[in-house]
């Protein structure tokens, strides 16, 4: 009984208890179910608070993306601002990509909702089993060192890419 209510207690769907695990996930329109990451990963645009997994969802809607992962980065005046990764599907180059899902953006969440940042990279830093690392990501952004153990990741070479990718795009 205690075990029920410590993890069956607080959420309720159809009259029954259910678990909630604080992890996102969206089924596309074929029915496969991707998970976005965790539903309190939030980042707080001018006192908006926007989940990353939110934003995520509305980039993944367009067909050239094949996968985005977003991470707050801080900002002088609105306290973070957006960045975005984006591994665009194979072959194909878009020249005004962030005119492009700053629009898409713009149109599903609102203008609170645009990036300041949007940079193409090869791919994402993944665990073997798959788990998108934001905290090499936050790092990346923020022009951090990487002080974390990148041996585990399914590609170790795949943070150089990305972190030569976001300075080719700051320049």
């Amino acid at each position: 009984e205690r075990f029920k209510k410590s993890y069956f207690g607080d959420v309720v769907k159809d009259g029954k208890p259910v678990y909630f695990s604080g992890d996102g996930a969206m089924m596309d329109k074929d029915g496969y179910i991707t998970i976005t990451g965790r539903v309190d990963d939030v980042i707080n645009v001018s006192g908006h608070r926007m989940g990353t997994a939110e934003i995520e969802a509305a980039v993944a809607e367009d067909e050239h993306v094949a996968e985005v992962a977003v991470v707050g980065r801080p900002h002088e005046i609105k306290g973070e601002s957006i960045f975005v990764y984006v591994v665009p599907k194979e072959g194909h180059v878009n020249p005004d990509i962030k005119k492009h899902i700053n629009d898409l953006l713009a149109k599903e969440i609102g203008n609170i909702a645009k990036a300041d940042d949007i940079v193409e990279v090869p791919g994402l830093p993944k665990t073997r089993s798959g788990k998108i690392m934001r905290r090499i990501l936050r790092a990346i952004a923020k022009g951090e060192e990487i002080k974390q153990d990148i041996s585990t990741l399914e590609d170790p070479t795949i943070v150089a890419k990305i972190q030569e990718a976001v300075q080719a795009a700051s320049k």
